[in-house]
Formats: C-alpha cells, sequence, structure tokens
C-alpha cells in the first residue's frame, strides 16, 4: 500500500509542467520511483520527483507557459533517450544522488526546447492573425493561443507581377504559418480592372474571381484588359480576415507585326502604248496564237519526217 500511494503522489503532480503532459514520461518517472531497493529510496525519489515538476513548472512559466506537439515530442524524445542512459549507468548506492542529476537535465532539455519554441515557433507570422492550437503546461490542456499581427493590420504588403501578351502569371500568397491555422480557412481572390496605380481603390472596386482552398491561381492567355489589381485573402468560415495580399498585374502588349508596303509602279510615259503591266486579258490573246502556230509548225514537220522515214524503210525493203 506503501509503494502505490507513493507512486500516486508521484504521479498527480506529473501532470503540472511542460515535459510530464507527456504519458510515456509519466509512466517512466512511476516505474523509476517504484525500483527504488528501499521504501526509504523510494520516498526520497518520490521528493525528487516533486521537485522537479515543481522546476519544471517554474521553466515553462517564465516562458508563455505553453508548448506545442511537435515541441513536446522533441523534448520527450531526448529526455527519454538520456533518461535510458541513465538508468544503464545508474549504481544502486548513488540512486538518490544521479536522479537529481538527471532531473536537472530534463529541465535544461525542456528550457532548450521551450526557449527555441517561444523565438520562433510560438508566433511565426511577421504579419496578420494567427489562431493556433497549443498545450497549456500547468492543465496539460490544449487551448487557443492568439498571435497579432506586428504591425495591427492584416495587409501584408504589394508583390509586382508581370507578364506579357497570351503569356501566363502565377498568384500565389501562401506561407508556412498558414498550416498552423486553427478550422479551414479559404483563400478569397478578387480584383479590380484597370492599370495598376492609376486611382485609389475601394472595397467596391474589387470583385470576386474564386474561393479555393488552394492558395495559388494561375492566370492563362492574358489580354491587355486583364491587367488589374489582384487581391488575395485568407478568411475563415465566420469572416475572420487573417493574412491578405496584392498583385498589382500588368500586362505588356506584344509588339505589332510590320508590313512591308505596297509599291505602285510609275505611269508608262505619254506615247508609249507598251507597259509590262498590261492587264492579263489583254495579253492572253497574242501567246495563245503564239502557242498555236507553233503547235502547228511542229505537228507539219514531224508529218514530214515521219513520211521520209517511212519512204527511206519501203525503199530498203
Amino acid at each position: 500500500m506503501l509503494l502505490m500511494l507513493v507512486s500516486l503522489l508521484c504521479c498527480v503532480p506529473a501532470a503540472k509542467a511542460c515535459l510530464q503532459c507527456d504519458r510515456r514520461i509519466r509512466l517512466l518517472h512511476e516505474d523509476f520511483v517504484l525500483s527504488g531497493p528501499t521504501v526509504n529510496d523510494q520516498i526520497e525519489l518520490k521528493k525528487i520527483c516533486d521537485h522537479a515538476y515543481v522546476t519544471y513548472r517554474e521553466t515553462s512559466q517564465e516562458r508563455r507557459g505553453v508548448i506545442d506537439p511537435t515541441t513536446l515530442y522533441r523534448a520527450r524524445t531526448e529526455y527519454q533517450s538520456e533518461f535510458d542512459r541513465f538508468l544503464k549507468t545508474t549504481h544502486t548506492g548513488s540512486v538518490t544522488s544521479e536522479a537529481i542529476q538527471i532531473m536537472e537535465k530534463g529541465r535544461k532539455i525542456l528550457e532548450k526546447h521551450l526557449d527555441a519554441f517561444i523565438r520562433d515557433g510560438l508566433c511565426p507570422n511577421k504579419c496578420g492573425l494567427l489562431n493556433r492550437r497549443v498545450m497549456d503546461c500547468i492543465s496539460c490542456r490544449y487551448k487557443i493561443h492568439i498571435c497579432p499581427s506586428p504591425s495591427g493590420q492584416q495587409d501584408c504588403g504589394e508583390y509586382p507581377v508581370q507578364a506579357e501578351e497570351g503569356g501566363q502569371a502565377v498568384l500565389n500568397c501562401f506561407l508556412p504559418w498558414h498550416r498552423l491555422l486553427l478550422g479551414k480557412p479559404e483563400y478569397h481572390y478578387s480584383w479590380a480592372p484597370g492599370l495598376p496605380g492609376t486611382k485609389k481603390l475601394a472595397e467596391s472596386d474589387f470583385k470576386t474571381l474564386v474561393v479555393t482552398a488552394d492558395s495559388s491561381v494561375i492566370l492563362n492567355q492574358l489580354h491587355v484588359d486583364e491587367q488589374g489589381t489582384y487581391r488575395c485573402s485568407l478568411l475563415g468560415r465566420n469572416g475572420t480576415n487573417f493574412y491578405r495580399v496584392t498583385f498589382p498585374l500588368t500586362v505588356t502588349r506584344l509588339p505589332a507585326q510590320t508590313h512591308r508596303p505596297l509599291i505602285t509602279p510609275p505611269p508608262p510615259p505619254p506615247g508609249d502604248n507598251y507597259s509590262p503591266f498590261q492587264t492579263t486579258e489583254d495579253l492572253l490573246v497574242p501567246v495563245i496564237a503564239m502557242i498555236s502556230a507553233l503547235s502547228i509548225a511542229a505537228s507539219m514537220g514531224l508529218t514530214v519526217v515521219l513520211g521520209m522515214m517511212m519512204n527511206r524503210w519501203r525503199a530498203t525493203e
């Protein structure tokens, strides 16, 4: 009964610190307490556990008191590896003193991963609004953590795009932190026609193009009249605007094809009836007459030659 009581006493505070929010670590500590060679050793190990949980809790509270599942997994994996190594090398006579060292190493591991998470991972949005799911290190329950835009606005700037007439343009407003958003926000693309920058646009100037779960759209076979100011807004199902960017699109017209001008010949000099540019009807009659005369002459010559050849053949016979 005493061993069961010690185990329960060590298990209850385990749910009060980030590292012990993981079930595997809780079971690891429970087995470790019960492995004490004597009851006194188990009581000492229980005190060491209690003190470790207090330091773990203080370490997490100094760093926003929250953690995400990925960071918790990394801290747990590293600590579990160190603890397994500790169990293989520990000696029975010095189990309590070595237990203090491994618990302190666990605090340093937790501190290292929390520092990296708070610095780079908790609010990675440099602009826009992020609401994400994190674990409370005190209650070990998940909650929503809101990361407002550092600038206080959801507008994240402009990205000019240029394309040629007949070509294509790719509009992509994805950022990696969009994956952390709760729910299933959608990308709303809209368009205000006209050459970008020529006038100040109002909300009523934008026309909805497409609402999609994909972060990018492709505009194919562009025309000059399709240039304008394109906008991408990442909206939640309740209308919350998390992120917005603008794409001023300019479409360059292709250069017109050059054609050689037709050369008009000068008129013939006065009194000259001949012209190389006579009409087809005027040239057709003499050409046909000449061809007919040549054909008749050739036929008569061929008839004479054949007659002479026949006479010579008969004389030879």
